[in-house]
């Protein structure tokens, strides 16, 4: 595995184009969806506002019985690992790019104190290649896929986020130099989940047709993709919510070269958590988004792999 502990790292980041001075070809995996995807998980932040910290990758770390799971991610001199071989770019809306080497702070906040399913995906995806990895990463909070992110095929007004991912995309890669588009991910849910008259009984459909139209739009026909399932504390919710769940297993065994990722499995108790309010974020809860990105992970090795 090949890691740094600090940021003299050899990816280039000026505005938006992403110049590499490492071996080529650049192995580029986007990972798409709403806000989960943005990254909710609290690193470090203690105090009343977050339980007591609770839940946050400080405490569990902390604890013998769990700390084997994250032990990879702090070097030997107890500064957290800065990964050289795998980098990200997130392009937040109205905000600052961030863009830079695997670690911590790849959120919608922008700070070190947060992180989303990109961690951990990074480093499995990263220990699995020898290329250098490239993840952009497309995703906004509140966004639906029967409105927002509404794919051309699925009829209707092409959504504004739909569009958006494709043009940042474009952007990234035209500014790349050699790559090679390698995986799509796709983690989303609530906002349809909430409209169980039109989104839910849609978006089986509209979710073959996303990932359809993506392949064709980004001429890569053959894309290995990754679904990952609504998480969220209504594992045993209402009946809408486990009908999405459905849709989202169903279009995976639809579209080829595609695969499920379960991640219900990973929600942790509100109390045992920094944020316990927030269900809609899975509470902020550091293993469970560890856990998804690690699912996701596994899950687009176990497809390039073939």
């Amino acid at each position: 595995m090949k890691r740094l502990t600090h940021i003299a790292f050899s990816i280039v980041v000026l505005v938006a184009p992403v110049a590499f001075a490492l071996p080529l070809p650049v192995k580029v995996f986007i990972l798409a969806g709403q806000s989960n995807m943005e990254g909710q998980a609290v690193v470090d932040l203690k105090g009343k506002d977050y339980n007591d910290a609770k839940g946050t990758l400080v405490t569990l770390m902390a604890d013998p019985g769990k700390a084997p799971l994250f032990a990879h991610l702090k070097a030997s001199d107890g500064k957290w690992v800065v990964r050289s071989d795998v980098s990200v770019r997130y392009q937040r809306e109205d905000r600052p790019l961030l863009a830079g080497p695997l670690t911590f702070g790849f959120s919608v906040y922008g700070d070190v104190h947060h992180f989303g399913p990109e961690l951990q995906f990074g480093h499995v995806v990263g220990d699995a290649i020898k290329n250098p990895v490239l993840l952009i990463k497309t995703a906004w909070g509140g966004k639906s896929l029967y409105r927002d992110f509404r794919p051309p095929s699925a009829g209707g007004e092409i959504g504004k986020y739909y569009q958006l991912m494709l043009a940042q995309v474009r952007e990234t890669l035209a500014g790349l130099g050699e790559h090679e588009l390698a995986g799509f991910v796709w983690y989303q849910g609530w906002n349809d989940g909430v409209n169980p008259k039109t989104a839910v009984p849609e978006y089986e459909q509209n979710l073959v047709h996303l990932i359809h139209d993506v392949r064709r739009d980004l001429k890569s026909p053959k894309l290995p993709v990754v679904i990952g399932e609504l998480t969220g504390p209504w594992v045993d919710a209402p009946p809408e919510w486990t009908r999405l769940r459905q849709a989202q297993a169903a279009a995976a065994t639809r579209i080829g070269k595609a695969i499920f990722a379960p991640t219900h499995d990973f929600v942790r108790k509100p109390e045992e958590s920094p944020n316990p309010s927030h269900g809609h974020h899975e509470f902020g809860n550091a293993e469970t988004y560890f856990l998804v990105g690690d699912a996701l992970g596994k899950a687009m090795v176990q497809l390039i792999s073939k």
